[in-house]
């Protein structure tokens, strides 16, 4: 799993409340076993008309925000069934952190497995950063925002920066980039005793 400390990147303002997991990644495309090209598909029905043509108002259709690493969402993101699907979609199409109010119980948990930084943030601080960033877009400014997990700060362009809190056993597994299977090993030599006795 890669490893998250520090990211400068665009960022895309995502509106809407309760976006769950079938908006994220429709189950017609969850029978791929691999995880690499679900990125394509992520908000399918959000980015793409009926014949396959990009929607230009959809927001990750548009310059700078189709290569958006940072995606600010509305409140309880990620509800809805659990698939693991969704967290994949996003990675594959860049993202790598979303800040929300909150969000969906089963997706928190897919997040942090699979190495996607999730920041709650009160709902006038997320509205007020969706504003800015769609501010810029408008005036055809570029205005990356830096996410740093270490110093758990958000810093935009403008210089302001916004303190976070982050649960510490989820901070820890993605500085160190540990997945499941990675921190399991971690025990090796304690699971090799346990074998050799048992």
């Amino acid at each position: 799993m890669e490893k998250f400390t520090r990211l400068t990147a665009a960022a895309a303002p995502l509106p809407l409340a309760n976006v769950d997991t079938d908006m994220i990644i429709p189950a017609r495309f969850m029978k791929a076993l691999s995880r690499s090209g679900l990125g394509r598909h992520a908000f399918q029905e959000l980015r793409y008309a009926s014949d396959g043509t990009e929607r230009a108002t959809f927001i990750l259709n548009a310059a700078p925000c189709r290569n958006a690493q940072i995606l600010i969402a509305d409140r309880n993101f990620g509800c809805g069934s659990s698939r693991e699907h969704a967290v994949w979609a996003l990675a594959d199409f860049g993202i790598r952190c979303i800040i929300a109010p909150s969000f969906g119980d089963i997706f928190s948990n897919n997040a942090r497995k699979n190495g996607l930084l999730l920041i709650r943030l009160p709902d006038a601080i997320c509205e007020r950063l969706r504003e800015a960033v769609a501010l810029a877009l408008a005036l055809a400014q570029f205005a990356p925002m830096t996410v740093d997990l270490i110093e758990q700060r958000i810093t935009l362009a403008s210089g302001e920066s916004i303190a976070f809190d982050i649960d510490p056993h989820d901070r820890r597994t993605l500085i160190e980039g540990l997945d499941d299977i990675a921190r399991t090993m971690r025990h090796e030599a304690a699971i090799a005793r346990f074998e050799a006795i048992a």
